[in-house]
C-alpha cells in the first residue's frame, strides 16, 4: 500500500465528522429529548430504543460488510454504500423527529441506525483498504478526532433549534450527510469492476460472515474480546449522560444541552491531545498495546470521577478525563485491529465481525443500565448512576488488560 497523502485525508476526515455528526447527535441528545416529551419521568425507555435499534444493526453488519467486499461497480465497493446509507439514514431521521409514539420512534431509528451505521462501516473499510500499516495509528488519531467533536458541535447546533423538534434532527443529519457524499466526488474509490470476483453471496457465505475462529487467528479473538468488555464498560458509563447531568445537577432534561456541550467542548480538546497523541506515538514507537492500557485506565479514572460528582467542576473533570481515556484506547486499538485483520481481502466482513465488540455492547449496555441504575432504588427515587459508572470502570480496565496481555503479534 502507498501512503495517503494530506489531501485524502483530509477528505476522510471530513466524511468521518459527517457520518458521526448524523449518527451521534441522536445518541447523544436529541432522542433523549424526544423520550422526555413522550414518555416524561420514563428515561428507560432512551435504553430499550436505542439497544433495539443496535442489535438490527448488529443482526445485518456482516451480511452489508459481505457484500461490500462482493461488490463491483463503477464506483467501487464502498461509495455505493457510503451513499445508500446516508439517503437511508437521513430518510429516516425525518419519520424519528415526526413519530408520535415511543414505540414508531424507536422502529424509525432502527432504520436510521442501519443506515448511517452502514455509512460509518463503508469510510472504515476505505480506511482499511488504502492505509499502510505505517500510517494507521495517526490515520486512526484523526478520523478518531472527528467523531468526537461531531456531537458536541451537533448538539451546539441542535440546541438552537430546539423549539423544532423535526430540525434538532434534521440539522445535524442533512449536513452530516453532505459532509459524507463530498468525499467519494472529490476523492473517488475507482471503478471495481475489474477486481477479481470471490463469488456472490450465499448462504453459506452470509453463515460464516457472522464469526471466525478465535483458535486460527488468535490475536484477532483476543482484541475482539478486549474491545468487547471495554466498549461494555464505556456504554454503561455513557448511554444515560444527558439525564446523568440532569439529575446531578438538578437541571430539566431540555435545559441539559447546553451544559452537555460545553462540557463535550473541554472534552473534544482532551480527545484530541489524547487520540493524536496516543495514534502518533504509538507509530513512532511501533507500540500499541501499552497505549491501548493506558487509555481504558485514564477513563476508569474518569468514570470514577464522575460515579461520585455532584458539580459542575467534578462532572468536567471526570468527562475530560473518559474524553481522553476513550479516545486513547480507539484511536490505538483500531490501528490493531487494521494489524490482525485475518483476510485483507475480506476486511469489509472481518471489521463488521470485530464491529460486533462494539454493536454488541452498545445494544446490550442500554437495555442492562436501567437494571443497573433502579437497583436498590425504591419508588420514585433517584436513580443509582453510581453504581452504574462505577460497574462501568472495572469493565473499561478488564477490557485494557485483555488488549495489553494477549495479543501476541502487535507490540
Amino acid at each position: 500500500m502507498q501512503e495517503v497523502g494530506r489531501n485524502y485525508l483530509l477528505w476522510l476526515m471530513i466524511a468521518s465528522f459527517g457520518g458521526s455528526l448524523a449518527l451521534m447527535v441522536p445518541l447523544s441528545y436529541s432522542l433523549a429529548v424526544r423520550i422526555a416529551d413522550l414518555a416524561p419521568g420514563h428515561e428507560e425507555q432512551l435504553g430499550y430504543v436505542t439497544g433495539s435499534a443496535q442489535f438490527v444493526y448488529l443482526v445485518l453488519s456482516p451480511l452489508i460488510g459481505l457484500w461490500s467486499d462482493r461488490t463491483r461497480s463503477r464506483l467501487g465497493r464502498r461509495t455505493p454504500f457510503m451513499i445508500g446509507g446516508t439517503l437511508l439514514g437521513t430518510v429516516a431521521l425525518v419519520g424519528v423527529a415526526l413519530a408520535p409514539s415511543v414505540l414508531l420512534l424507536g422502529l424509525a431509528w432502527a432504520v436510521g441506525m442501519v443506515g448511517w451505521s452502514t455509512t460509518g462501516q463503508a469510510i472504515q473499510n476505505v480506511q482499511a483498504d488504502r492505509v499502510p500499516e505505517e500510517q494507521r495509528g495517526r490515520v486512526s488519531a484523526l478520523t478518531g478526532v472527528m467523531t468526537q467533536i461531531a456531537p458536541v458541535i451537533g448538539i451546539g447546533l441542535a440546541y438552537t433549534v430546539a423549539s423544532s423538534p423535526f430540525l434538532v434532527f434534521l440539522v445535524p443529519g442533512v449536513l452530516g450527510g453532505a459532509l459524507v457524499v463530498l468525499f467519494p466526488v472529490f476523492k473517488p474509490e475507482g471503478d471495481s469492476r475489474s477486481l477479481v470476483r470471490t463469488g456472490g453471496v450465499t448462504l453459506r457465505s452470509m453463515v460464516a460472515g457472522y464469526g471466525f475462529s478465535p483458535r486460527r487467528y488468535p490475536d484477532f479473538g483476543w482484541n475482539w474480546l478486549g474491545r468487547f468488555v471495554f466498549f461494555m464498560g464505556l456504554y454503561l458509563s455513557t448511554t444515560f449522560g444527558t439525564f446523568f447531568f440532569a439529575q446531578r445537577l438538578d437541571l430539566p432534561v431540555k435545559e441539559v444541552a447546553g451544559i452537555v456541550a460545553v462540557i463535550g467542548t473541554i472534552g473534544v480538546v482532551a480527545a484530541a491531545g489524547g487520540a493524536i497523541g496516543g495514534g502518533f506515538l504509538s507509530d513512532k514507537l511501533g507500540r500499541r498495546k501499552l497505549f491501548a492500557l493506558i487509555g481504558s485506565t485514564v477513563f476508569v479514572a474518569g468514570a470514577v470521577t464522575e460515579a461520585f460528582a455532584h458539580s459542575l467542576p467534578q462532572l468536567v473533570v471526570g468527562a475530560v478525563l473518559m474524553q481522553f481515556g476513550i479516545a486513547v484506547f480507539s484511536a490505538v486499538d483500531q490501528a490493531i485491529v487494521f494489524a490482525v485483520l485475518p483476510d485483507r481481502t475480506e476486511a469489509g466482513r472481518y471489521l463488521a465481525v470485530i464491529g460486533f465488540a462494539q454493536k454488541i455492547p452498545s445494544a446490550v449496555a442500554p437495555l442492562i443500565a436501567p437494571l443497573v441504575i433502579t437497583l436498590g432504588v425504591s419508588g420514585g427515587g433517584e436513580k443509582n448512576y453510581t453504581q452504574l459508572y462505577l460497574l462501568g470502570a472495572v469493565l473499561a480496565l478488564a477490557g485494557g488488560l485483555v488488549v495489553k496481555l494477549k495479543i501476541k503479534s502487535v507490540r
